[in-house]
């Protein structure tokens, strides 16, 4: 187990997740548990920029300057007061009870995993969810089935590979982009015997950084799948990342309360990366307006 110099930057919350940076205002995130989207500023102040939502698991830029979010859908967060707008919506009679993690490709559309259950319910038998793609056009597609907890999402830096957090089976998961927006050939790429492998970020070298959930570690993979380098955290609910800063190589990682000793434990952490991450593409699929 490496051990870093860890800078923490903010704490206090619930269940974090969604971290996105986003220049120049800062790293945005958001409070799954307590609701809100937060952006922590570059001079470390920290302010609500979304109110009330809860349940988001997800997060990505949209060019306008808007965000979109999951959660019980897949919806868009305008930069000014307009209402909300669904992308992509809940429907229970066919399994899906709501959204966790999303992304984008170079080209923007939003790739989206979906909940067949409520994994945070009591008494709630565990079901398969499904991997979508929202088109630019604000089309959907479903692109993979059998995916039994849905989590990160990350590209590898040509783009030709999507890896995907199976947090029900304890997998990375790799497909083939095969172009358009669809993938195939699902395949494990790396077990995690730590913990539940959760959020995803990828780096310029074709590294892929993973958040372990109940871990409390970023376990860091090879391009072959083998471990590169194992870092710790100090609370077990580590949930997700994203690299930022000027550079790149400022790896933001998010975490939840529990096993700690307060249920105000989620906290902001920063160390630094000795290699750029990967930028992600601001989603650009049309947002239908009347």
């Amino acid at each position: 187990m490496n051990e870093r110099k860890i800078d923490t930057l903010a704490q206090g919350f619930g269940l974090l997740e969604g971290p996105v940076w986003d220049s120049p205002r800062g790293l945005l995130f958001a409070d799954a548990e307590y609701g809100g989207v937060h952006c922590l500023g570059t001079a470390g102040d920290v302010r609500m920029i979304v109110a009330h939502r809860r349940g988001i698991g997800g997060m990505v830029r949209h060019e306008d300057g808007g965000l979109v979010v999951s959660g019980r859908n897949v919806a868009y967060k305008g930069p000014g007061d307009e209402p909300t707008r669904v992308l992509l919506d809940n429907d229970p009679a066919r399994g899906i009870v709501g959204f966790n993690d999303i992304t984008t490709d170079r080209a923007g559309r939003i790739y989206a995993g979906s909940l067949g259950f409520y994994p945070t319910r009591k008494g709630d038998l565990p079901k398969p969810g499904a991997l979508y793609v929202i088109d630019l056009d604000g089309g959907v597609r479903n692109v993979a089935d059998g995916v039994q907890l849905t989590n990160g999402l990350g590209f590898s830096p040509d783009e030709r590979l999507l890896y995907h957090s199976d947090s029900g089976d304890r997998i990375v998961y790799v497909y083939d982009v095969l172009g358009d927006g669809k993938v195939g050939n699902r395949r494990p790429f790396a077990m995690i015997a730590e913990g539940l492998p959760d959020g995803i970020a990828t780096a310029q070298d074709g590294s892929i950084w993973v958040a372990v959930a109940h871990g409390g570690i970023v376990v860091v993979l090879e391009p072959d799948g083998s471990v590169r380098e194992r870092i710790a955290f100090p609370l077990p609910m580590v949930t997700s990342l994203c690299f930022g800063g000027d550079d790149l190589r400022s790896l933001y990682v998010v975490s939840g309360s529990d096993g700690a000793a307060s249920d105000r434990a989620g906290a902001v952490f920063r160390l630094r990366s000795d290699v750029p991450g990967l930028p992600v593409a601001p989603a650009r699929v049309r947002v239908k307006r009347p």
